[in-house]
């Protein structure tokens, strides 16, 4: 192809798009290849950098990070968010990650290129002819951080939302012909600081990048055109409130008509636009039957409001009343439960917040298929189509204002914040107030400052009086204040920040009988639970590979070298499965707990995914992607968390075969409608599935609430003679609960053996030994030497968040790992992973580090360490001593015996195991080396 053709094609090309834009169309599509450049040393504005033309290229949408710009990760990169744990710049364990040419950091999901500072963006644009006496704009919809605009060598303005579109009024400087735009955005924290841990700007999570994403153009508009509408519905009387801001650029008083239309119907109203602007405020009539939204039916309706001839907008609304009554949340009238989760910004392939609506669709599909309803957005506000795909499917959004004012700001002491959150907060309004989904609004997460609680409560005050669409609260976590419109607070959770060992899953034999009605007795609003769970599961190392986009999982690959050197890498899917059941089984007690609590709100969980920050925080049954990993199902999960949850308050989980299984049961209903004529089932089956008890529970209608009362199931157990675990089921229509519980015969067969059962190594049990006898040594617990493993702190439950960002928070540790069929464990029934039954054997212990022993020492019951520290811990080892064989026990069998069932059942397992012929250690320990770990 010849030159002259090649520009040919290019003139009638430009000459083409000239006729489109003639023809009536409103954009100019600015995504594609700008000019770019970097400007570390902020020096762009002084020398005048929108008046030249910058030196490289980047695309858009997209960010510097995507696009390869920036610079490499290194020590100093300066990040933003909160490094709590600093051990990785001076422990020896991290020095291969600190080297030249293999950065590698544990902290968060790594970028592959960093830059914080001011970057230049710039396009060449044609203005048609046609455009000409138009209100033009510029609409980026999300720019991080400060956007600055010039178009030429004028300066047109200057944005920082985070949390919406920033858009620029280009009129009188836009005439038909070719312009410069440039623009400079900073991503910074300067005068105005949300928070550095703000999921809004933070490494933790999405990543503080530089760009813009999202829709990109100019606009024609008319000079007199709709800035702003919003609907505000009212179900009562089947109408909707319309308040229409109108803008008017001409100069003088127009006189024009606004018709409102929704599926056909037509209201048509003549008006007069002053010179500068009029609020239109009309009422819409609905009609008699008016369908309204909610997860059940999110119906959605359009109202179309054009001005004249010209002008159009399209607004979607719902017509719903989402309201706290006294204590509890109710949409159009009905009882609602908050059944939600944390979205927290991540996007481990771009870095960066996704704006397509399939994107999100995807995310509420997959949330709603593990019993969600709600998803809070932590510290941010997320794109449009976050917004419309929760329209679609029916979700609770809250939305906060872009900040956590806590780590390295303060809020309500006069800083720039203080203004910038009330603007935050009427940006987002604007944009996106008429979606139903948006029912809950505060200002951020877990605030901190001398006036917080003044400020936050003439802010709750502001919005309750403004605009009655959605319902408001001070902060996400605290202050409960009056003003409040419902509570979100971590005082109703199962395992507190700080609470360790003390708390009611760690601390208290395993039951389901407790529910906060303590708690929330005093306060007259809704609470819902702030962030419960925070349970960790082992990382799944088969998820590096899948980290295919900007960000990379090098922590994870530190991880699984440090699992690599300390010689157990080919454990790290048993790891995962192990510590993921139980995990699962931690967030079984804390939504049920919630479920059971009478009028509660609901909960937020955090998280139903993956939190890649704050040290690694591996909390989610997802992961980062969204994706399963392989140990609960949807379809499990949903049995404890859904719409409709069949629940019983069992005093305890272990039993003995002489006792009566006495359970009340009830259910959590907040389904669409009143059950009728339900018919509550229940059975007890063994592990091979087998029904050994069955039942029915009174027919009944079931109405919407929670703590309804279905009966009780009264069992005799003493027809169970061997040791057994046993699962309850209960059902309601189509909705199914279950529960593990363990049931050991009272009186055992008496065992003729000469097992000598000791908590030291004297001389008598040295002799034993040196006889040919088999020794059970059970260490007395708190007796384990530092360096054996004494300082580990055991529970029964997962780690909480992770132990590098708690500060060594106990647990340490993620349940145990075992084989069930090994024969130490014939006469007590175990799974590989922790169920109810190990919490007293966990409660009572120490675990010993295997290599403190004997580098070739595999446990017999193995526990899952940290993985920040991967050691080979256990609970039980088998061991030659002498002529005698061992078993070394960091269960303490002896201390308070007589209230521990299953720690009598566990250790007359063991002896059973050691009286007999199976029992033949192979590994070899010197006497001395054991009577060293007490202290």
């Amino acid at each position: 192809m010849t030159k002259q053709i090649v520009i040919l094609l290019h003139i009638v090309l430009l000459a083409f798009i000239t006729v489109a834009y003639a023809q009536g169309t409103d954009q100019i599509p600015l995504a594609g290849e700008w000019r770019f450049q970097a400007d570390p040393a902020d020096q762009g504005i002084t020398d005048k950098w929108f008046t030249g033309k910058l030196k490289e290229t980047i695309n858009l949408p997209g960010s510097m990070t995507s696009n390869g710009k920036g610079n490499d990760i290194d020590l100093n990169t300066p990040w933003t968010g909160e490094i709590v744990d600093s051990s990785y710049f001076f422990q020896p364990q991290y020095a291969p990650y600190r080297a030249p040419g293999n950065i590698k950091v544990p902290f968060w999901l790594q970028p592959s290129k960093y830059y914080k500072g001011a970057a230049w963006y710039q396009k060449t644009i044609t203005i048609p002819a046609s455009w000409a006496n138009r209100h033009l704009e510029l609409f980026i919809e999300r720019s991080h951080w400060e956007t600055t605009v010039w178009v030429d060598d004028k300066w047109v303005g200057k944005k920082n939302s985070l949390g919406t579109a920033h858009v620029f009024d280009l009129t009188g400087l836009l005439q038909a012909g070719v312009h410069q735009l440039t623009i400079r955005i900073d991503n910074r924290v300067k005068d105005i600081n949300v928070g550095r841990n703000s999921h809004s700007i933070s490494d933790h999570t999405q990543t503080n990048w530089n760009g813009m994403i999202g829709q990109l153009f100019i606009s024609a508009r008319s000079k007199v055109f709709i800035d702003d509408i919003q609907l505000f519905p009212d179900v009562i009387n089947k109408k909707v409130r319309v308040q229409a801001l109108i803008k008017n650029t001409t100069g003088a008083p127009v006189t024009t008509t606004i018709r409102l239309s929704v599926k056909g119907k037509h209201l048509t109203t003549p008006i007069t636009v002053p010179t500068d602007s009029l609020l239109f405020d009309t009422t819409y009539d609905m009609g008699d039957k008016p369908l309204l939204w909610d997860e059940f039916h999110p119906n959605i309706y359009t109202m179309k409001a054009r001005l004249g001839n010209d002008e159009t907008s399209n607004t979607d609304f719902g017509m719903r009343e989402f309201k706290a009554e006294g204590r509890e949340l109710t949409i159009n009238g009905r009882k609602v439960f908050l059944r939600g989760t944390l979205e927290c910004a991540v996007f481990p392939l771009t870095g960066y917040p996704s704006t397509d609506i399939a994107s999100w669709q995807r995310i509420f599909k997959i949330a709603r298929s593990y019993g969600l309803n709600h998803l809070r957005f932590h510290s941010w506000c997320p794109p449009s189509a976050a917004f419309q795909a929760a329209d679609q499917l029916g979700f609770y959004l809250q939305i906060e204002c872009s900040s956590w004012a806590n780590s390295d700001t303060r809020i309500g002491d006069g800083a720039p914040i203080d203004q910038y959150i009330y603007n935050e907060s009427e940006a987002i309004v604007k944009a996106y107030g008429n979606h139903p989904s948006f029912c809950m609004l505060t200002y951020g997460n877990e605030p901190a400052g001398e006036r917080y609680k003044e400020y936050l409560a003439e802010f709750t005050n502001y919005w309750k009086k403004k605009d009655a669409r959605r319902i408001y609260t001070a902060g996400s976590g605290w202050p409960v204040i009056p003003e409040n419109q419902y509570n979100v607070t971590p005082d109703p959770r199962i395992q507190a920040w700080g609470a360790g060992l003390k708390s009611i899953i760690n601390g208290q034999p395993p039951r389901s009988d407790y529910d906060w009605s303590g708690i929330i007795k005093n306060w007259q609003v809704p609470t819902v639970s702030h962030e419960i769970g925070q349970w960790c599961v082992y990382p799944d190392f088969k998820e590096i590979e899948k980290y295919k986009g900007v960000l990379k999982a090098k922590n994870f690959e530190i991880f699984q070298n440090m699992l690599n050197e300390n010689g157990m890498g080919h454990l790290a899917d048993s790891f995962l499965l192990a510590s993921g059941k139980l995990q699962s089984l931690c967030y079984k007690a804390d939504i049920e707990a919630a479920l059971r609590t009478p009028g509660f709100g609901g909960f937020q969980l955090l998280g139903l995914c993956d939190f890649p920050g704050q040290g690694t925080a591996l909390v989610g049954v997802l992961n980062a992607f969204w994706e399963n990993k392989g140990y609960i199902t949807a379809k499990e999960f949903s049995s404890f968390c859904n719409s409709t949850v069949p629940l019983v308050r069992l005093p305890k989980m272990i039993y003995l075969n002489n006792e009566k299984l006495s359970v009340p049961v009830e259910v959590a209903h907040y389904g669409a409608a009143t059950i009728k004529n339900a018919k509550p089932v229940w059975k007890l089956s063994d592990e091979n599935g087998r029904v050994l008890f069955k039942g029915e529970l009174r027919q009944t209608d079931i109405p919407l609430g929670n703590c309804f009362q279905l009966g009780e199931i009264k069992q005799d157990l003493q027809s169970i003679r061997q040791p057994s675990k046993l699962t309850l089921t209960v059902a309601v229509n189509d909705f199914q609960n279950n529960w593990d519980i363990f049931v050991y015969p009272a009186a055992k067969p008496v065992l003729d053996n000469k097992i000598l059962v000791t908590q030291t190594l004297d001389e008598k049990a040295e002799a034993f030994l040196q006889n040919g006898g088999s020794v059970l040594l059970t260490l007395k617990q708190g007796t384990l030497k530092k360096d054996y493993g004494g300082n580990i702190a055991v529970g029964f439950s997962s780690i909480f968040w992770n132990t590098a960002w708690t500060h060594g928070q106990p647990p340490h540790t993620l349940g145990i790992l075992c084989t069930p069929g090994h024969p130490a464990f014939q006469e007590f029934p175990t799974q590989y992973f922790s169920n109810w039954q190990w919490w007293d054997a966990m409660s009572h212990s120490n675990v010993i580090i295997s290599d403190s022993i004997a580098k070739n020492l595999s446990p017999v019951l193995r526990v899952i360490d940290d993985w920040v520290t991967a050691r080979s811990l256990g609970l039980l080892f088998e061991c030659k001593v002498g002529k005698g064989k061992l078993m070394l026990s960091g269960i303490d069998f002896i201390s308070d015996a007589q209230q521990r069932i299953e720690s009598a059942q566990l250790l007359y397992s063991l002896e059973k195991y050691m009286a007999g012929d199976a029992f033949h250690p192979s590994v070899e320990v010197a006497v001395d080396k054991l009577k060293a770990l007490t202290l």
